[in-house]
C-alpha cells in the first residue's frame, strides 16, 4: 500500500469513520468568511476566535512545515430522534454530542495514536489538533472530501449525515489531496427554517449571538430576554438544525462506545438538576463536555427551562434558587417564576424578596416583570 492507503487503513483500525487528505493552503476562502464573521461581531463573547483569527484563517501559519492535513471524522450518530425530547417539558435537553464522554478526549486520544504510528512507521513529523486549536476543521474536511458545509455552516456527510466529530493530523509527508466534496444542499432550507431564534442571517451564515448552543454554553451572562422562551427546555446546546437535515436518512448510530449517551443525561428531570450544587454538578457531568461550562451557567439554563415548562410544580425549585449564591442563577429564577406564578402571587413574592436582593441586575429582573403584574 502507498502511504495514503496505509494511513487510511490505520485510521479506520483505530475507530475513525471517515478519512481524507487536504492541502494546508486550500481553505483561503474560508478564512475570508471567518474574517467577515468576526468583523460583524457575530462571534459574540468568543474572544478566542478573534485572538487567534490570523492563525485560524491560514493553516500554514499554524505549522509552516506541514505539507498535508489528514482530516478524520468520528461518527456520533444518535439512536433516537433528538427533537423528540423537546416535547417533555419537565426534562432538560442536552445536545447529543455532550451526552457521552467529552469528544475532545476521545478524538484526541485516537489522533495521538495515529500520529505516533505515522511518526514511527512512515518517518513523518506530525502535529495533532482537535477543535480546541485554531484550525478550520470544517472547510478542511470539505476539501478532504469528508462532506460539505451546509447552509447551517456545519459539516454534512452523505454517509453520516450531520453527526461527525472532526480532528486533524498535520504532517510533513507530501501527500496528494483527495477530491473536495461538493455542496449537495440544493434548494433545501430545513435547517434555516427550524432555528428557534433565527440565528441564520442568510444561508451559510451564522450569527452565534442568536444561537442557542452559543447562548447556553459560551455566553457567560444572563440570557437576553428575547431568547429565553425560544430556548424551551434546551439546557445545553441545540440540535435542531442538525437533526432536520434530510441527509440524516443515511446516518448511522455511533460505533464508539465512549460516545454513547449516558442514561442519566438523556432526559434528566429539571427539578432535580435545579438542586445541583457545585460538587454534585461535577460528579454528574464528570468526563463530559458539560462540565466545562460550569455549574452556575448550567443552572441558569435549567431555571429558564423550568419557567418554560409552565408547570406550577416548577415554582418550588425556582423559589429555592432565589437564595442561590450566584446572582446569575437568582436572576433567571426570577424570570422563571414570572412565567409560572399568577400575577398577584408574583407581586407578593417580589415585595418580599426584591428589597432584600443585594444585586442590582437581579432587582432589575424583579422590576421588569413586576411592572406587568
Amino acid at each position: 500500500m502507498d502511504a495514503k492507503a496505509e494511513i487510511r487503513n490505520q485510521a479506520l483500525t483505530l475507530g475513525f469513520d471517515a478519512v481524507g487528505f487536504a492541502r494546508p493552503d486550500s481553505v483561503a476562502q474560508a478564512g475570508e468568511r471567518l474574517a467577515e464573521f468576526i468583523a460583524l461581531g457575530r462571534h459574540g463573547d468568543m474572544g478566542w476566535l478573534a485572538d487567534k483569527a490570523e492563525r485560524r484563517m491560514a493553516p500554514p501559519a499554524l505549522w509552516p512545515d506541514a505539507k498535508c492535513v489528514v482530516v478524520l471524522g468520528l461518527n456520533y450518530g444518535p439512536e433516537r430522534d433528538p427533537l423528540a425530547a423537546l416535547r417533555d417539558r419537565g426534562a432538560g435537553v442536552i445536545s447529543v454530542y455532550a451526552q457521552g464522554r467529552d469528544y475532545h478526549d476521545v478524538v484526541k486520544g485516537k489522533l495521538k495514536r495515529l500520529g505516533q504510528w505515522m511518526h514511527h512507521s512512515l518517518d513523518a513529523e506530525v502535529k495533532v489538533f482537535v477543535d480546541t486549536a485554531p484550525v478550520l476543521e470544517k472547510p478542511l474536511a470539505q476539501m478532504a472530501g469528508l462532506g460539505w458545509q451546509g447552509k447551517h455552516t456545519n459539516l454534512v456527510s452523505r454517509e453520516f449525515g450531520s453527526w461527525l466529530f472532526l480532528g486533524a493530523v498535520f504532517t510533513t509527508l507530501d501527500l496528494a489531496a483527495d477530491a473536495a466534496d461538493e455542496d449537495h444542499c440544493g434548494t433545501c432550507r430545513a435547517c434555516l427554517d427550524v432555528c428557534p431564534t433565527a440565528a441564520f442571517p442568510a444561508p451559510y451564515q451564522l450569527d452565534a449571538r442568536r444561537c442557542i448552543s452559543y447562548l447556553t454554553i459560551e455566553h457567560a451572562g444572563a440570557i437576553p430576554r428575547e431568547f429565553r422562551k425560544p430556548m424551551g427546555n434546551r439546557i445545553y446546546g441545540c440540535d435542531d438544525c442538525l437533526a432536520v437535515c434530510p441527509w440524516n436518512k443515511y446516518a448511522q448510530v455511533a460505533r464508539e462506545a465512549a460516545l454513547r449517551p449516558r442514561e442519566a443525561l438523556q432526559a434528566p428531570r429539571l427539578a432535580e438538576l435545579a438542586m445541583l450544587d457545585d460538587p454534585a454538578f461535577r460528579k454528574l457531568f464528570a468526563g463530559t463536555a458539560v462540565k466545562r461550562t460550569g455549574r452556575d451557567r448550567f443552572v441558569r439554563n435549567v431555571a429558564i427551562a423550568l419557567g418554560n415548562s409552565r408547570d406550577a410544580a416548577a415554582a418550588q425549585p425556582l423559589r429555592r434558587l432565589l437564595a442561590d449564591a450566584s446572582p446569575l442563577v437568582r436572576a433567571m429564577a426570577v424570570w422563571g417564576l414570572a412565567q409560572i406564578l399568577p400575577s398577584a402571587e408574583f407581586a407578593a413574592l417580589a415585595a418580599e424578596r426584591s428589597g432584600a436582593e443585594p444585586d442590582a441586575e437581579v432587582r432589575a429582573e424583579w422590576n421588569q416583570y413586576l411592572s406587568s403584574c
